[in-house]
């Protein structure tokens, strides 16, 4: 779980606090196993005005009203940016005016006006054309549309659309002559370039120009799968099994080849994780900081990358792709949602995600099952101790499953989420405090609009008005319950979804990219699979879509595993199993696990001390008791704190930070200089499997990129991999990403053998995660078609590409 799963510290702090102040009584009535309607009717009891009052004045802390003067803020300051080439930066900052404008006005259509002319710079034509529409149909001011339509025609000239461009140097002809107010400077610098686009669009139209390439690549259809008929989102290559000590889960109907397409599923929930400058300073302040966040760069829906914001016209926070994603989400559940943003960032993203989980459902369905559960005891998955056959769900049979319906098929549905284990007496007693009390917060807050406007959505509490506001009767006692069941879930069965997000200096040689987390989902079919510390697949997203594809052939009787996070090649078996056991409650006993903790086992993993090397002899160290590393050699006594290499480590790693500023501000000389002093000092104390190691080797390869030296650069990368792939294995996706790059850097190199191995080599593992219709794999593809012509003597000019260093 990271910071923004759980509530706010302050909460967190002062309700471990109340938990201590608690009379003896109620302690051991909390401690005893209770019915989770029970846990939250007690939690009503608990929560008392002043602890509502404590949570409002932290709510108002990360408030999301729209705050016209934050509209002004934002726009000057994107406009600094703006002004320093910044244009990323600048985006962001006019993206979070937009937020704050009122729908409609002329302000937002100056924001949109500037954010769209820093789109136009960043290269994206095609969206900033949609910001330019926007602009137009909001009011913008009459004697700033001349200068709005030439961005219009040279984003269509770059698009190379030549008749559009025409059309639309008339309507800004037209324009500049309807404005009196235009200065004779501006309209004859106006004038100039309207005559230069013409001529431009001219000699387009008659073929003298060649049309530039689009820079989004057109996806091609999605791979075609045949569907389980028993799964839904899942392959006809997977069936459905139940044992007493696997519980659910999935195994292979056939054999099954690397690479291959087990489940596609679209997140049957999700919730964006705010960034962490928001949690830490607050709304006003992480407003005007220009660092981009999760929340200015999905969309919060449907979580694909956000270019051209719409806002919610109720709150500051939420942002869309498009009206259609606005709309969807309100009717489905922003419109119980926008007027407690505040709230639900201060109760942490489990709560949310617990919210809208109902609200998706609908209250209909909630209540059936939680009738079911008090009537006749909804059916969950055992756990036993000892192992059990697993034995393949007949049809017959398959009913008595949990989250199967009636006809014995298993969906992405609500009825599958509800059936998944909240492990409710594993959970610390103050954890489980903390959920029953914060999800009796929030029934408490949507109590003001009552529960006929939770169900329908048609009303919304314009603020959060006082402690005395809402009351949380018995009838919320149905969402209340089913709130608190799903934040007990979401600890062993929620999803960290990913992105690939990317930085570096705007139009340089080399763009910095990493995986980062950007929601929190539930995946009922994903939640099928299992364990392992060496899974047989891997599980990628794009946008709210999960696909589950094999990493190896898997044959036929197999079980499907995924791993849930500590793998066998990053950490030991004894540090995994504890972690396995603290989070997800389970021992594991996958098979590197067994065969790690088998006596005298060559297949035991390095413990963190081996990553460390002897001061005196450069052998591996090795942990000992109390913090203390030893040498591994017989012959060396040497002993050394653990913590001592930990600050060499952190002056390391703030030395190399160092080294990626100059590269980045324009120094790649003294950049370089100071990377291969980090070099040589990591070498002295680090084993070569260290990831700093692979970092600096990696930036390294940024430096000579930036130079031109791309034979150099490919040198480093290679070390770079040999580090990545001892530290993730050989076939995991970050070992394709620096594989990915080698390829680029060779590629502009003009290696050509080498460069047609290496895309080979990427194809070969990025195609297990990501599937032939990546965008990854298309660029690999096209790099590979022009280095064959090349070699086929065609003479095929060698585009540059640019590598995306992490």
């Amino acid at each position: 779980m990271l910071i923004m799963d759980l509530p706010v510290e302050k909460w967190k702090l002062y309700i471990s606090q109340k938990l201590t102040s608690l009379q003896p009584l109620l302690k051991e009535q909390l401690c005893h196993s209770m019915s989770l309607r029970d846990s939250f009717l007690l939690s009503l009891t608990l929560f008392h005005p002043e602890d509502e009052e404590y949570l409002l004045r932290l709510s108002r802390y990360y408030c999301v009203k729209k705050d016209p003067k934050m509209t002004l803020s934002c726009k000057e300051e994107g406009n600094k940016w703006f002004r320093k080439k910044e244009y990323r930066t600048a985006a962001v900052l006019y993206s979070r005016a937009l937020s704050h404008a009122e729908a409609s006005s002329p302000e937002m259509a100056v924001c949109y006006a500037n954010h769209s002319a820093a789109l136009f710079h960043l290269g994206q034509f095609e969206v900033c054309l949609e910001d330019i529409k926007r602009a137009q149909g909001g009011g913008y001011p009459e004697e700033l549309l001349p200068k709005l339509l030439l961005r219009k025609a040279n984003c269509l000239l770059s698009l190379g659309r030549f008749q559009e461009v025409t059309e639309a140097l008339d309507s800004m002809e037209e324009k500049m002559s309807a404005v009196q107010s235009l200065e004779a400077a501006s309209h004859h610098v106006l004038l100039s370039k309207l005559n230069q686009l013409k001529l431009k669009a001219c000699k387009g139209k008659s073929g003298s120009v060649c049309q530039p390439a689009v820079s989004d690549r057109i996806q091609k259809d999605l791979e075609p799968w045949e569907e389980s008929s028993r799964i839904s989102c899942a392959s006809a290559s997977v069936s459905l099994n139940f044992s007493a000590c696997k519980g659910r889960h999935l195994v292979a109907a056939k054999d099954i080849l690397p690479g291959e397409l087990l489940v596609r599923e679209e997140a049957f929930v999700s919730v964006l994780c705010p960034g962490e400058s928001l949690l830490l300073q607050g709304s006003a302040e992480a407003m005007l900081n220009g660092q981009p966040a999760n929340e200015d760069l999905h969309c919060h829906h449907c979580l694909k990358q956000l270019l051209s914001p719409v806002p919610c016209q109720g709150c500051s926070y939420a942002k869309y792709c498009s009206h259609a994603c606005a709309q969807l989400a309100w009717r489905t559940y922003h419109s119980r949602e926008c007027s407690f943003g505040g709230l639900l960032l201060t109760l942490g993203v489990f709560c949310h995600v617990a919210l809208r989980s109902v609200l998706v459902a609908g209250f209909a369905e909630v209540s059936t099952l939680i009738k079911q559960s008090h009537t006749e005891e909804v059916v969950t998955e055992p756990v036993a101790e000892a192992p059990a056959p697993s034995v393949v769900v007949e049809e017959n049979s398959a009913s008595s499953i949990p989250g199967c319906d009636a006809d014995g098929r298993y969906s992405s549905s609500y009825q599958a989420i509800f059936c998944l284990l909240p492990h409710t007496e594993k959970h610390s007693l103050e954890l489980r405090l903390l959920y029953s009390l914060s999800v009796a917060a929030l029934c408490k807050r949507l109590g003001e609009a009552g529960l006929e406007a939770f169900i329908s959505g048609k009303s919304t509490p314009e603020d959060q008005g006082g402690p005395e506001a809402g009351k949380a009767c018995p009838e919320w006692e149905v969402p209340g319950e089913a709130m608190l069941r799903h934040m007990l879930q979401l600890q062993c069965n929620a999803q960290a979804v990913s992105a690939l997000h990317v930085s570096g200096a705007e139009n340089g040689p080399v763009v910095s990219s990493k995986q980062v987390r950007v929601a929190t989902a539930l995946y009922p079919v994903v939640s099928l699979l299992n364990h392992s510390c060496e899974p047989n697949t891997s599980v990628t997203f794009s946008s709210r879509t999960a696909e589950v594809r094999a990493l190896k052939s898997i044959p036929r009787g197999q079980e499907i595993l995924h791993c849930y996070g500590p793998h066998r090649c990053r950490m030991g078996a004894a540090e995994r199993r504890k972690r396995l056991l603290s989070q997800y409650f389970f021992e594991c006993c996958c098979l590197p696990c067994l065969e790690e903790l088998q006596p005298n086992s060559g297949k035991r993993a390095s413990s963190q001390g081996g990553l460390f090397r002897c001061p005196a002899c450069h052998k591996p160290m090795q942990q000992g008791a109390e913090g203390l590393l030893h040498c591994s050699s017989g012959a060396c006594e040497v002993r050394v704190h653990e913590d001592h290499f930990q600050h060499q480590l952190c002056d390391l790693r703030l030395q190399a930070e160092a080294a990626l500023e100059l590269l980045q501000c324009g120094h790649p000389d003294q950049s370089m200089e100071l990377l291969l002093k980090c070099r040589l000092d990591a070498k002295r104390f680090l084993s070569p499997a260290h990831l700093m190691v692979g970092e600096i080797e990696d930036h390294l390869a940024q430096a000579y990129v930036t130079l031109g030296k791309w034979q150099e650069a490919a040198g480093h990368l290679r070390s770079s991999i040999q580090t990545v792939e001892a530290h993730y294995g050989p076939s995991s996706i970050e070992a394709g990403q620096e594989l990915f790059k080698l390829a680029q850097v060779l590629f502009n190199g003009r290696a050509v053998p080498e460069a047609l191995h290496t895309i080979q080599e990427a194809e070969n593992v990025l195609s297990r995660h990501f599937g032939p219709q990546s965008t990854q794999l298309q660029e690999l593809q096209e790099m590979k078609a022009c280095l064959e012509e090349l070699l086929r003597g065609g003479g095929a000019s060698v585009a540059s590409a640019r590598p995306k260093m992490s």
